[in-house]
């Protein structure tokens, strides 16, 4: 699990290399001026959760706020651990040098995350698992600082991010909280330090 983690990182940071690449080289056509937009976050269902977002530019275009909401339970469950929850999440973007239209280009994003949810012990010592098989509950926050990059063509919207912050509360056995994982490697864990990085696909309008 570290080494996928670790590896979804370096690919995220190149992905978000290659999009500033092709959007700077991409052919050049009138981008309709669009202020809002829903996303998903991609393969959020494979981590055992399904997250929705909404983003409204800011009258400046320069800024905008992000809302999102998480279902856990709703997904495939990699960890077996049946999770029943909810995760809250608001980042306010500050678009980093941003051309004629809003929703795009680089960005920096603090943002706030809540996640709480029960699931089920599958060993023990581990945090607060105290038996295998017992119902536990996770509930942390995490005040974190994010950088990205937004894609937009026409109506189609690609949002890449990596971030990092702090985090405080009672973590779960997995160290994932359905919208930031605790840091657990190079032999080393702190259930203070929490990485966020992912994928969202959406639509404007």
């Amino acid at each position: 699990m570290k080494k996928l983690v670790f590896t979804c990182i370096l690919a995220l940071a190149g992905m978000l290399s290659f999009c500033a690449v092709a959007s700077a080289s991409a052919p050049r056509y009138e981008q309709e001026n669009y202020l809002n937009s829903i996303k998903i976050t991609f393969l959020s269902w494979t981590s055992g959760s399904t997250k929705v977002s909404y983003e409204r530019a800011l009258p400046n275009w320069h800024q905008s706020s992000e809302l999102c909401a998480s279902l856990i339970s709703a997904g495939y469950d990699k960890y077996d651990n049946d999770p029943m929850g909810f995760t809250l999440r608001y980042g306010h973007k500050f678009f980093i040098k941003q051309g004629d239209v809003a929703l795009k280009g680089f960005y920096l994003r603090p943002e706030f995350i809540y996640s709480q949810y029960n699931y089920t012990c599958t060993s023990t010592g581990l945090h607060n698992c105290k038996a295998s098989g017992a119902r536990e509950k996770a509930a942390m926050g995490a005040l974190l600082g994010t950088f990205g990059y937004q894609y937009l063509y026409k109506r189609f919207l690609a949002d890449f991010w990596v971030g990092a912050g702090y985090a405080y509360g009672r973590p779960a056995d997995t160290g994932y909280h359905h919208g930031f994982q605790l840091w657990d490697y190079f032999g080393t864990s702190h259930d203070n330090i929490a990485l966020s990085f992912s994928i969202r696909l959406g639509i404007c309008f």
